[in-house]
């Protein structure tokens, strides 16, 4: 740790539903985020998100997240556009 700053790990969406697995067969919370180096805060979050999905159902929420971003960032940028080429033409006029 360096400033009291831990790097993040980026688990796989196979990593959080197998995790969740051991969840489910009866594993204790603290154990589970003991074991996998997260707090038991990420573990219900993972769940409230993940749970009852298999892989190929988490694989498809992150693709529909990384479009749905991908989109959201294209719409700001023509909004954006659209606003300067609106100033633009008022101070012409």
């Amino acid at each position: 740790m360096k400033d009291g700053l831990m790097k993040r790990k980026r688990f796989t969406e196979e990593q959080i539903i197998a995790v969740l697995r051991e969840h489910e067969a009866g594993a204790k919370a603290g154990d589970l985020a003991r074991k996998h180096g997260i707090s038991e805060a990420t573990l219900y979050n993972w769940k409230a998100k993940y749970g009852g999905m298999d892989v190929s159902d988490a694989k498809r929420l992150k693709a529909l997240e990384d479009e749905n971003a991908r989109l959201k960032k294209l719409l700001a940028d023509q909004m954006l556009e659209a606003s300067a080429l609106r100033e633009l033409l008022s101070k012409k006029w």
